[in-house]
């Protein structure tokens, strides 16, 4: 863990939750608590940078990424080391997620223990004020159970300051941890307010505290629980408070100059703009160099993702009833070529040659909405972003194209590793949003870490896993009715589940189109257990559109827990290595 000077976190006017406070600048390493904490705004300011802390990469500003880690997409360079299985207790993202985690919960413990000494707040509101930071040091904590199992604890009573030499706790059990992760939570439930004026939008609630409590029930496999606390958010039961499913899917990841969407229970807020680049990197690694600042599409949507949505009546896709009689599944990458690429010359398309490319969008467009909202597919538009200017893109396949023809001024879209992929929609610019993006580097998007549709579909999750399978099916239609698709056990044959596995087997899928690009799927797969996630990520070869190698994930049982930092067991010698590492 690092040292971090006690009021380090009082930041600039980027506060993280839309500017709804003005941050004035203060050097924090200069301050002392008789020159700071004079006012509520001061308090209000200090709370600001625990929750600043969210949009830093190490914390949630790459979480995104987590899905190329698991089997929806696919990667190159960003996390790279962990996809192809290379990485060690020395990589990166390792050593960046625990030492960050710890600074936001220092950030934490530093305002918890400051505020019983502030005459000039009431009781009342110094329980409030605490409640909030400790629901924000329960999510960090929570981050790191996840991904490193048991960790060091250290709450307000520890002085970072005065203790930093000293700071050599053994880890606690992960039982440890989650005792006191929902010791936080109990009273985040019992103080935060249900709703936000306006002025206050984006800071935690009591329904994200009952929903992140429930999560970790779920993780901890604690059914009922997890159902309590799920039950409590989609049914009111003793509040009101105002979740529901956008009627759009699409504009959930498109939100941005203070549009909002009552799916949101709790997420990390973003600007963009001259002087208020206060935003995550979405643009950067998801988009392409067709997207605004000419991004670098590092972070790609897998082959098989594409496939798992379903036709409109629900049946699963199949690429043979597209070309019927072609026996597409089996075909050889070459006779792929044929059927789906046309010519293009410098990038402007010359010729057709036997490619449908009508018939192909449709393969795309006949599906679950959610497919279109979510990726960019072939013969389909974009609208991008080509010297420094407004541009139509279109994403189109000729496999006799070699180089890299990124951003072609004629509006033909190429991948920048020059593999033949799908592209994120989701959480990618248009044009320039109206001048709402001014830096690449800080995409504007408000950017979801529990939305409603994830919390319906862990209380079918938990109704299953408790042998309550009515319940769980109806929770999980409402996320299908949201997109018109067709219920579970509404006709056809197959949309028929019987069984609690041919149940869970359907939120599997599920969870994967609904939430792709949220960055779940690496952290579902592993608290589903080794069968499950071994099955799905130990040696799977990433394919292009065409089906031509790309290269093969890696995934081993040690890999269900992360290494402990290496650096963090030099410092701490008390600290125990996870095991097969």
């Amino acid at each position: 863990m690092k040292k971090i000077l006690i009021y380090i976190f009082i930041i600039t006017a980027g506060s993280s939750l839309n500017g709804c406070y003005s941050l004035d600048t203060y050097p924090g390493d200069n301050l002392g608590e008789g020159l700071f904490w004079k006012t509520e705004d001061h308090v209000k300011q200090a709370l600001m940078g625990v929750y600043q802390l969210m949009r830093n990469n190490n914390a949630y500003g790459m979480q995104f990424a987590f899905d190329h880690y698991a089997d929806i997409a696919y990667v190159y360079d960003l996390g790279q080391a962990i996809a192809y299985g290379t990485y060690t207790d020395r990589t990166g993202e390792v050593q960046g997620k625990w030492q960050t985690m710890y600074e936001g919960i220092q950030r934490a413990n530093s305002f918890i223990g400051q505020i019983p000494k502030l005459a000039f707040l009431s009781d009342d509101a110094k329980a409030e004020y605490i409640a909030e930071a400790r629901f924000l040091r329960a999510l960090y904590y929570f981050t790191l159970l996840d991904l490193f199992g048991g960790v060091p604890y250290y709450d307000e009573t520890v002085n970072v300051n005065a203790e930093y030499a000293d700071m050599k706790k053994p880890r606690s059990s992960a039982d440890e941890i989650r005792s006191h992760i929902i010791s936080d939570l109990d009273e985040a439930v019992a103080r935060l307010a249900a709703t936000r004026p306006e002025a206050e939008y984006g800071r935690a609630t009591k329904g994200a505290a009952y929903a992140l409590r429930g999560k970790v029930y779920l993780y901890a496999k604690d059914w009922q629980k997890s159902i309590a606390d799920f039950e409590e958010v989609v049914y009111n039961k003793s509040n009101n408070y105002g979740y529901e499913l956008d009627d759009d899917y699409a504009r959930i990841f498109k939100l941005y100059n203070g549009a909002k969407s009552n799916e949101m229970i709790f997420s990390v807020q973003n600007k963009s703009g001259v002087g208020t680049a206060y935003g995550m990197p979405l643009n950067f690694y998801m988009g392409t160099r067709n997207s605004y600042g000419s991004c670098w599409n590092n972070t790609m949507p897998a082959t098989q993702l594409a496939d798992m949505y379903e036709c409109p009546d629900g049946k699963p896709f199949n690429w043979n009833d597209v070309f019927v009689g072609e026996d597409y599944n089996a075909a050889t990458p070459e006779k792929r070529k044929e059927l789906l690429s046309i010519e293009m010359t410098a990038g402007v398309v010359t010729g057709l040659r036997n490619a449908d490319t009508a018939k192909i969008l449709s393969a795309y467009t006949n599906r679950d909405p959610r497919l279109m909202a979510t990726l960019i597919v072939p013969y389909s538009w974009y609208k991008g972003w080509s010297a420094n200017a407004p541009k139509d893109m279109l994403f189109a396949l000729d496999n006799n194209v070699q180089g890299n023809e990124n951003a072609s001024p004629v509006g033909t879209m190429r991948n920048n590793k020059n593999w033949v992929t799908y592209f994120w929609r989701k959480f990618v610019t248009e044009y320039d949003l109206g001048g709402a993006i001014s830096d690449r580097s800080h995409t504007p998007f408000e950017f979801p870490l529990i939305r409603y549709a994830d919390v319906l579909l862990m209380l079918a999750e938990a109704y299953n896993e408790d042998g309550q399978l009515n319940k769980a099916v109806t929770e999980l239609n409402k996320v299908r009715a949201r997109v018109g698709l067709p219920g579970l056990n509404s006709g056809n044959a197959w949309l028929s589940v019987g069984s609690k596995e041919d149940m869970a087997a359907r939120i599997r899928k599920e969870r994967a189109v609904e939430l792709a690009g949220e960055g779940h799927r690496f952290s579902d797969m592993r608290r589903w257990g080794w069968a499950i996630a071994g099955a799905a990520m130990t040696d799977v070869d990433a394919v292009n559109i065409y089906g031509e190698f790309l290269y093969t994930h890696k995934f081993n049982e040690r890999d269900m827990l992360w290494p402990i930092p290496g650096v963090e067991i030099e410092r701490n010698p008390e600290l125990i290595q996870n095991p097969g590492w």
